[in-house]
């Protein structure tokens, strides 16, 4: 059976822990786990110190000092919504993270809470992902604004903002392209897209933009974090296709650079697989202690 990335490194801290090799082999393992050169680097040099000075032999305390030095680059985002006002979230991600999906799950999320959802079909670029959207909406029993292919995603998020804010709506997702013909394109598009929904009176406590990233591909998280950061400035993050095995790592990598938290993470298939982020749950499980 393959073993979690926490079980391995809780492995690793019950061998020999006093000689060189040990702490390279330490840096080695966080680096394979997402957590960059760098970071990795800085951890296994802090836990060689500490563990020196305080003579630690226990396995335990191996981890919960990891933790502890990984805890200071990660942050939890509280999504909690303002009543009384129309919530947009900015839902974005490159093709193939799972950035639909989550939408619909968040959509559930928030309707389990008495809450009324619109959704937004603000990726032209793809008929398919229109489709997909209008399919969550029917299930779910909520509302979507949609034009035709290849109309102008401004001109979805306008309408969608003005019909929710007639009919007294709670929350409204906005679906995105997440691939254009060019890079430039797309971050125009966004930005376009964020000075629309500043335009519409929609205040700052009321709007997050979010980045749905795919927990399997790793260090692509964090170029993808840079560049749509860039664009529109991130207020959260979105984990997508999150289990035991998949490393994580990346996240406190994102943390670190960028200072983005995290809003939630995204395990099965289910609607109801989605859940606001655990911070304390997420770093026992990055470093294998068990609750």
């Amino acid at each position: 059976m393959l073993k979690g990335f926490g079980a391995r490194l809780k492995a690793l801290f019950g061998g020999v822990k006093s000689d060189q090799g040990f702490f390279d082999e330490l840096e080695d393992f966080l680096i394979e786990g997402d957590l960059g050169g760098q970071l990795a680097m800085s951890i296994s040099d802090e836990v060689q110190k500490q563990a020196k000075a305080n003579r630690m032999a226990a396995v335990g305390e191996y981890q919960r000092l990891v933790k502890d030095l990984l805890a200071k680059n990660l942050t939890a985002m509280d999504p909690t919504i303002q009543a009384g006002a129309l919530n947009v979230f900015l839902i974005l991600g490159v093709n193939g993270v799972g950035k639909t999906t989550s939408i619909a799950k968040l959509a559930n999320y928030y309707q389990s809470q008495g809450l009324s959802v619109l959704l937004a079909a603000g990726d032209t670029f793809r008929a398919a992902a229109a489709d997909q959207l209008e399919i969550h909406a029917q299930r779910l029993g909520c509302r979507i604004v949609r034009q035709k292919s290849g109309s102008d995603p401004g001109a979805v998020v306008y309408d969608a903002i003005s019909s929710a804010q007639a009919r007294g709506e709670d929350v409204l997702f906005v679906d995105t392209a997440g691939r254009m013909h060019n890079k430039e394109n797309l971050l125009k598009e966004l930005a376009k897209i964020d000075k629309i929904i500043k335009s519409r009176g929609i205040e700052a406590p009321c709007y997050k933009k979010l980045l749905v990233l795919d927990s399997t591909t790793g260090q692509n998280q964090i170029s993808q974090a840079e560049l749509f950061d860039k664009a529109v400035g991130l207020d959260g993050l979105i984990l997508s296709k999150y289990d035991s095995l998949a490393k994580g790592g990346a996240l406190v990598q994102i943390g670190e650079r960028l200072g983005i938290p995290v809003a939630f993470v995204g395990t099965g298939e289910g609607y109801g697989d989605i859940h606001p982020f655990d911070k304390e749950e997420f770093l026992d499980t990055l470093v294998g202690l068990s609750h």
